[in-house]
């Protein structure tokens, strides 16, 4: 059975942590102390940003800073409608409305010129999400329309750990940006996030968010509301074990992007999604898109009997498809026909670091042979 995501944890790497977790566990120090410090000097190095505020999961980075911006009832967010529900949830939650928009079938992401068409007089910023690894393409337009009216803009870097575009990295374009650590990324944490910024005031609420909206780490003053949102020490030294590794993740996962461009590119029904040449991607997915004649559930299914599992789509269904916000957002299908067409189309083969070349050509032969029978 080949998964569609695997952690990277190499023997040494495992042997690196027990050690830092008996540390931890001696110290008793078992959150907020210098292992979360320590994560959040690497990780706001790694972006080139000034600050990082380690938190519990990727969701609560989004909502955090989110309620920075202390939206209010009407106030309007504009995301792309394929993404996870958290980004648009932690708009409501903070209390905003998400606003949806098309994306570019070409980059499964948002553009200006969808981001200028939405802008109302209620409209107070911006969330770009980048896909599977690939930033943005249109990020550096969308900020100069976010500094033109005044908006804030916040980067959803859930997938993009060490990407970057023309030199700069993913988590340094916008006011603030969301990673997830979970399971599936290119590096983890167990469970986890991280906020970066340039912005000291977004710096010191998450703080203070992260912690019940505590003055301090050792104070009992409370002067926001806020949530347990931390990051335990363990997860943080696990973090900063992975952390070393991400040049070598990206590396090898670009390899294995290398392998599956070259044989995918052949075979009749399949489109890989490409990266332009002034960015590196992660590769947290790789996306083909099928022909419209293929049936993508039902190759899945066949795939799955040989061995081969692909990984969830990014997104399918795409947000106005989904229940829960054609309830609160009043959509219907058909708004954002892009959307509906390529996320319905798009397919994700595994890829993991420890991907061996048998199982990159497994994998590949594996498409052919069940292209061939569909």
């Amino acid at each position: 059975m080949i998964p569609p995501a695997k952690p990277y944890f190499p023997k040494e790497d495992i042997e690196e942590i027990k050690t830092h977790v008996e540390k931890i566990l001696s110290s008793g120090m078992l959150t907020l102390h210098k292992y979360t410090k320590e994560f959040e000097k690497r990780f706001a190095e790694l972006c080139n940003v000034k600050y990082a505020v380690a938190v519990n999961s990727g969701t609560a980075a989004l909502e955090i800073i989110l309620r920075t911006f202390k939206l209010e009832p009407g106030d309007e967010v504009i995301i792309p409608t394929n993404t996870f529900s958290a980004t648009a949830a932690s708009i409501i939650f903070a209390g905003g409305k998400p606003v949806l928009t098309d994306i570019d079938s070409d980059t499964l992401c948002i553009t200006a010129e969808e981001v200028q068409k939405h802008i109302t007089a209620k409209t107070k910023g911006v969330i770009v999400v980048h896909i599977g690894g690939l930033i943005c393409p249109d990020i550096k337009a969308i900020r100069e329309i976010c500094q033109d009216y005044g908006l804030f803009l916040v980067e959803d870097a859930a997938h993009a750990h060490g990407s970057s575009l023309n030199g700069e990295m993913a988590g340094s374009f916008g006011d603030a940006s969301a990673f997830s650590f979970y399971p599936t990324k290119v590096i983890t944490t167990g469970e986890g996030g991280i906020i970066t910024t340039n912005d000291v005031n977004i710096y010191n609420f998450a703080v203070k968010l992260r912690d019940q909206g505590k003055d301090s780490y050792t104070s009992n003053l409370i002067v926001e509301l806020g949530y347990n949102w931390r990051m335990q020490e363990i997860s943080a030294a696990i973090g900063l074990v992975q952390l070393k590794r991400l040049s070598e993740i990206i590396l090898k996962r670009n390899h294995i992007k290398k392998l599956y461009n070259n044989e995918f590119s052949k075979i009749d029904g399949l489109e890989p999604i490409r990266t332009p040449n002034n960015m590196v991607n992660n590769y947290y997915k790789y996306v083909l898109i099928l022909d419209s004649n293929i049936n993508r559930d039902k190759l899945k299914e066949e795939l799955k009997k040989k061995g081969v599992k692909c990984g969830s789509e990014v997104y399918w269904p795409p947000l106005h498809l989904q229940p829960i916000y054609q309830k609160i957002l009043n959509i219907q299908v058909g708004e954002f026909p892009n959307a509906e067409d390529v996320c319905r189309r798009m397919i994700c083969p595994p890829i993991y670091t420890s991907m061996t070349i048998e199982d990159v050509n497994y994998v590949i032969e594996s498409f052919k042979k069940t292209l061939e029978r569909i």
